[in-house]
């Protein structure tokens, strides 16, 4: 046992761009596997993205290429799993890195876990979040809130993870069909609070929040490996 068992270190880039991001997860996922670092998490946001999962349907990808290239949305293929999605400015983005051995070794319980943590955030500002029966996310009276999107690689490493819509220009979601689903709405914190909250408090919550469902100490870190 290392003196870093039981840690997850915070680290928040700022805006990055997708492919960057999905780099810097591939260096820390085998770092992670090595026992070279403790449990990570990335918060950040990304330009304006959208990202076909393992289980996209092309169909569900609404704009063309003149379309994307007018708006200044970039088209990336993901590792993780799920649907069609959109990332972009005021929308938390959250990548964990975590290693899930040994009590953990359980898909559905990590995306109910990651769940738990959006909606206790939610909480902190008074919304209420749940979860549907059927769809992975967390939603709202007014939409669905977040989206999650994850991949577990060999030694049960996580990478990927979850977008929270605090300050998100709804507009954007038009170019897709959100996670496939087409009979519900996409909502963000700003639009039901009518102001937007700042994006430090929400990385600070969601990173202490994540600390307390995974029983994790959570430690600041600046730079990246």
């Amino acid at each position: 046992m290392s003196g870093d068992d039981g840690v997850l270190e915070v680290r928040r880039p700022g805006r990055m761009p997708y492919g960057e991001a999905a780099e810097l997860q591939t260096r820390l996922v085998a770092m992670r596997r090595a026992g070279e670092i403790p449990d990570q998490l990335l918060l950040l946001e990304h330009p304006h993205v959208i990202t076909m999962g393992t289980g996209s349907d092309p169909d569900h990808l609404v704009a063309d290429e003149a379309v994307r290239e007018k708006l200044g949305v970039e088209l990336h293929e993901s590792t993780r799993g799920g649907d069609v999605t959109y990332h972009g400015p005021g929308q938390l983005v959250g990548y964990p890195i975590l290693d899930l051995k040994p009590d953990r070794k359980d898909l559905h319980r990590y995306l109910r876990d990651l769940e738990e943590v959006l909606i206790q955030v939610l909480a902190e500002y008074g919304i209420e979040g749940w979860r549907s029966e059927g769809y992975t996310g967390v939603w709202t009276d007014a939409g669905k809130v977040a989206a999650i999107g994850v991949r577990v690689s060999s030694g049960w490493i996580t990478s990927h993870g979850f977008a929270l819509n605090v300050a998100t220009d709804l507009g954007y979601f038009r170019t897709i069909v959100p996670c496939g689903i087409t009979d519900r709405n996409v909502t963000s914190m700003e639009h039901l609070l009518r102001q937007a909250p700042a994006m430090d408090d929400v990385m600070l919550h969601t990173a202490r929040t994540m600390g307390r469902v995974f029983d994790r100490e959570i430690r600041a870190r600046s730079g990246l490996p």
